[in-house]
């Protein structure tokens, strides 16, 4: 594929809003987990919460989309100069050839959850100011952000649980490839709910402690959010600073099980192969690997039979999420970020939260942020029902 430029780019997770106080978590190694204390829940876990989203005022004109996944997406547009980048690059191609595709799982089902007991006690009516399309409504996100930033490009919304915002960026490349826009604003936004913490619990898979990927004593996820940006297109802004390229993506779906990948890493490692033969590049090229890594039992070893196939057990690889969480449908986006950020320092990030690596999975975990010059890098974002896809990033002069 021809490469594409990320020309600006942006995060806001647990662990800082904004790319400044990203760039000092990863640095320094240090986690934005802690235990649970969100709404009512009542559930021995940890999670990674933004500070703040409730306290997010949407603007007069954008109030039929407020929620907390909405209000959490117009915190993290407002960083970095994101917003005002998007709104130069529709001045530059016309705002109808600039796209928003972006990523969620849940969108802002939390309404849905309040409004219920709101209901009216006869008929169990829901209160009349519950906007479904504003808030539930997947597409919700992308149509906020689409009102937002002024575009009327294409807009579209992927939820393929957790490699949605991922695959976002496949969507978006082949658009542009086809010539039906110009420029495409992608990503995820993912808010914390009911829903994912009790669900992912009676699956039995919430970690008591904060998560321990490939760890031999790993016991679960911590479910974060975050809301995740880039701004993808042909050739770079003028203005444009640590121009990243996208060089290569990967797809797969093996369909093994509704919630378990395949055991033998089957459509990982298929996303990864399609990821690599795009970019044009041999696994010994990949220079660090930011792993989906859960710190689940089945997730984390399926994963790394895969990258012990593929690249044997020298590529410098670590999972994020002991940092910011499992960001769920916005946790591509977010390490796609980071990965970014990544390439521009030089840093490998650290497996947060791995204090012993598991010895059947003797892949190169890095245990501390390293100092070290990368070229290229590949990230990992596989879902629920087999849906895999894997980014190659690389630094803007590669």
């Amino acid at each position: 594929m021809h490469p594409l430029h990320l020309s600006h780019y942006t995060a806001t997770s647990c662990i800082g809003t904004g790319l400044a106080a990203m760039r000092d978590h990863l640095r320094g190694g240090r986690g934005g987990l802690a235990p649970c204390a969100f709404e009512t829940v009542n559930l021995t876990t940890w999670i990674g919460e933004v500070p703040g989203v409730d306290d997010v005022d949407l603007p007069a004109s954008l109030t039929e989309f407020n929620c907390r996944n909405n209000r959490l997406a117009w915190l993290g547009l407002r960083q970095d100069g994101f917003l005002e980048a998007v709104r130069r690059t529709a001045n530059r191609y016309g705002a109808a050839r600039v796209a928003v595709i972006l990523g969620t799982s849940t969108a802002g089902i939390l309404e849905t959850e309040l409004a219920y007991r709101r209901r009216d006690p006869d008929s169990g009516a829901l209160p009349d100011d519950y906007s479904y399309r504003g808030t539930q409504n997947v597409y919700s996100v992308a149509e906020f952000v689409r009102r937002a930033a002024g575009l009327r490009g294409p807009a579209a919304v992927v939820s393929s649980a957790c490699s949605s915002s991922a695959k976002v960026f496949a969507t978006a490349a082949r658009m542009l490839e086809t010539g039906v826009i110009d420029a495409a604003v992608v990503g995820g936004v993912d808010s914390l709910c009911l829903t994912t913490l009790y669900g992912f619990n009676s699956l039995e898979v919430l970690s008591p402690e904060a998560c321990r990927p490939f760890d031999v004593a790993r016991r679960g996820i911590s479910i974060g959010e975050a809301a995740a940006f880039a701004l993808l297109e042909r050739e770079p802004d003028a203005a444009a600073e640590h121009v990243v390229k996208l060089l290569g993506y990967g797809e797969s779906s093996d369909a093994h099980h509704m919630s378990s990948p395949h055991p033998e890493g089957r459509g990982a490692r298929q996303a990864m192969e399609a990821a690599l033969l795009r970019a044009g590049l041999a696994p010994e090229d990949i220079d660090y690997i930011n792993l989906h890594g859960t710190g689940t039992h089945g997730n984390d070893a399926a994963e790394g039979r895969a990258v012990l196939d593929l690249f044997g057990g020298k590529t410098p690889a670590s999972s994020t999420k002991g940092a910011t969480g499992h960001t769920l449908g916005a946790a591509g986006g977010l390490e796609a970020v980071i990965c970014a950020l990544a390439l521009c320092d030089g840093i490998a990030p650290a497996s947060t939260g791995t204090l012993t690596p598991d010895p059947a999975i003797p892949i190169n975990l890095v245990r501390a942020p390293t100092e070290t010059p990368l070229r290229f890098v590949l990230s990992n974002s596989f879902g629920f029902g087999g849906t895999n896809a894997s980014l190659i990033l690389g630094r803007g002069d590669a």
